[in-house]
């Protein structure tokens, strides 16, 4: 028996209990989906892309497939710390990075299931994607170098070698030592030189410095065009982003900057991926692989290229913008994407030792 209170009888004490009944329950399916709900036609997508020209690229794939998808952006670190609080309670399905080395360190971290698609692992080259089918890459970019033309000579700084001589102190500008995008080109040049000559590098390259590293990768080419720095690195879809740039400060950077595919002669220019895999905890599983075979097909393929300036991965898709197309055509490292991610932990280490911040 429930017995009411004097303000209300046992009527309005039956009505709170049932509503509070109620209530609860709502909280609980919420946060616990169950099998019924893990079966409708969504996507949980956490991702750390945050280009406004994906919209079309997501909007296409609920168009085609009637899956709704659900999205959460962060950056990549928040983004793993998210993935990790969460553990077996995390709604993601699919989850998406930027750089060899998030990738890594999610795969490591125990953050993606593997799957084994036939679609993904034909369409996607062996080098782009983890041994284990953890995680696939989707697009590439290379880490590049721009200069001054008006006070650098393109063969003075055609090598990441290069960069580290005394030709050029004075003159180099990068982003923190630290951040991914330095960290797997530094974790690259491990995995083909050794620790012992990359170290060699580092020592250079603090040595070499115009200013104490800070800034995204369009500040290191607007920074070029300053005059503050003689040559700095980027990668190539933030140089594509100013060549495409309707803005006429914009214009006026790459007028005064001049473009330079690195080692062509030697190793190749480093080239990294955006990727993405399957939730370690995926309630909706077969979506999620629905959604990344979706990622390799020709249409998402053109859409990285001609949205966001980045390069397909998967052979024979037409490309539809002039201005990565001008780039030309560039011989890439041939160091397995997937080992990158293991070598920033020597990568840091060297950081560390020579003083780059």
């Amino acid at each position: 028996m429930v017995k009411g209170g004097a303000a209300g009888g046992p009527r309005v004490g039956l009505r709170k209990f049932v509503r509070g009944v109620l209530a609860a329950t709502a909280v609980v399916s919420l946060a616990a989906p169950g099998a019924g709900q893990a079966q409708q036609a969504v996507l949980n997508l956490y991702s750390a892309r945050h280009y406004q020209t994906d919209e079309a690229l997501y909007r296409n794939f609920t168009e085609q497939t009637g899956i709704r998808i659900n999205r959460i952006e962060l950056g990549d670190e928040p983004l793993l710390q998210r993935l990790k609080s969460e553990g077996a309670n995390s709604p993601a399905d699919v989850v998406l990075l930027v750089d060899a080395a998030r990738l890594w360190r999610a795969q490591i971290d125990g953050l993606f299931q593997p799957i084994d698609s036939k679609v993904l692992n034909e369409r996607i080259p062996a080098n782009l994607r983890a041994n284990d089918g953890s995680w696939y890459g989707f697009s590439t970019r290379a880490r590049v170098i721009v200069y001054d033309k008006a006070k650098v000579k393109p063969q003075e700084v055609d090598t990441y070698e290069k960069l580290a001589e005394p030709l050029n102190k004075g003159r180099v500008c990068t982003r923190s030592g630290s951040h991914p995008y330095m960290l797997s080109l530094i974790g690259a040049m491990v995995e083909r030189s050794g620790e012992a000559a990359t170290e060699q590098w580092a020592r250079g390259m603090v040595a070499n410095m115009a200013r104490p590293p800070r800034g995204g990768d369009t500040d290191q080419i607007k920074s070029v065009a300053s005059g503050e720095c003689g040559v700095a690195l980027t990668n190539s879809y933030y140089w594509v982003r100013l060549m495409r740039s309707t803005d006429p400060k914009d214009r006026e950077v790459v007028d005064k900057v001049g473009f330079v595919w690195p080692n062509q002669a030697t190793s190749g220019v480093h080239v990294n991926v955006a990727g993405g895999g399957v939730a370690r905890h995926a309630p909706n599983r077969a979506n999620a692989i629905r959604f990344l075979e979706y990622l390799s097909s020709p249409h998402a393929q053109a859409y990285f290229a001609d949205g966001n300036n980045e390069w397909p991965v998967v052979k024979g898709v037409q490309v539809n913008n002039p201005a990565l197309v001008s780039l030309g055509k560039y011989k890439a490292e041939d160091v397995p994407i997937s080992s990158i991610g293991k070598g920033q932990i020597a990568a840091q280490r060297i950081l560390d030792r020579v003083g780059y911040r």
